[in-house]
């Protein structure tokens, strides 16, 4: 009874905590898709493919969504006629470059050990690195599910005749409908794998510079908190923890955790996922490893 207790608060108090942020996301596809002068975000944007990636990865300075609402923006934006590399790289970076998570972040651990420079320059690295990779690809609509893939060319064959409230309450009901689904799933998941795992195993690796490391990847994995408030969770293990394995939890949860896996499956494919989880699982260590030399 005291697991399966466990159980639903866990699971509840993620959902309660990615709710806001998953409607908001939503909204703000919504303003994108339906309110905004078409082309308005991509009329200033670089030609050039490696500065125009950049340039949208900061678009989380202007589009405050944290990892529950970047899902549904960047199906927005793909929507709305960004590539999906470009969406991708958006997807990474806004989470952390998101000015709230900045200042949590700040307010939690100042400019100790360089842990709030590294969270930024690590997120944005992580994000175009893999924005470019991405980019070489000769057809990137293979990356979408093919339910999200017509759905976009349904959207871009559609007629014009609707009227804006009209369009908006058809985006709101279908992405809520793709959304919501796997926000409970991940939850669900999240919230029995915290049960099942002892953190006790995870602390008892802190001190040591690689498996420190790799226990905070564990830890954001399974406990998948929100990127606004997920400094001032992880700062009490900041006594036991290395710096670079701080950092790791900050840059690598924000992009990979088990709610989010849930939410970008309905997006992308299941081959991507796994790609994607295993690059930034990667890159996210060797920051933290780098961080901990350094440091």
């Amino acid at each position: 009874p005291n697991r399966l207790q466990d159980l639903l608060t866990l699971s509840i108090s993620v959902i309660v905590e990615s709710l806001p942020f998953v409607i908001l996301g939503i909204l703000l596809s919504i303003v994108v898709q339906v309110w905004l002068p078409e082309g308005l975000l991509m009329r200033y944007l670089p030609s050039n493919p490696v500065a125009r990636r950049f340039c949208i990865s900061l678009f989380g300075i202007a589009l405050p969504v944290c990892e529950c609402g970047n899902v549904p923006l960047a199906r927005g934006l793909i929507v709305g006629g960004f590539t999906v590399p470009e969406s991708m790289t958006f997807m990474l970076a806004a989470p952390i470059i998101n000015p709230i998570t900045i200042i949590t972040t700040h307010q939690a651990f100042g400019f100790d050990d360089g842990i709030l420079v590294a969270r930024i320059i690590g997120g944005l690295a992580i994000a175009n690195i893999i924005g470019w990779l991405y980019g070489r690809h000769t057809r990137p609509y293979e990356l979408l599910t093919p339910k999200f893939a017509a759905e976009c060319a349904r959207v871009e064959g559609d007629d014009h005749n609707h009227s804006r409230w009209g369009k908006s309450l058809d985006i709101f009901v279908r992405e809520s409908s793709a959304i919501m689904p796997a926000l409970f799933i991940g939850a669900l998941a999240a919230g029995a794998i915290q049960v099942l795992v002892p953190r006790d195993v995870l602390v008892s690796l802190g001190s040591n510079p690689l498996w420190s490391v790799l226990a905070m990847m564990v830890l954001a994995f399974v406990i998948a908190v929100c990127s606004n408030v997920d400094a001032f969770f992880i700062l009490p293990f900041a006594s036991t923890f290395l710096p670079g394995s701080i950092v790791t939890f900050l840059v690598f949860g924000p992009i990979i955790d088990i709610k989010m896996l849930a939410m970008l499956r309905t997006t992308f494919t299941t081959r991507v996922l796994i790609q994607l989880t295993v690059m930034v699982g990667l890159l996210s260590a060797l920051l933290g490893l780098v961080v901990n030399v350094v440091a």
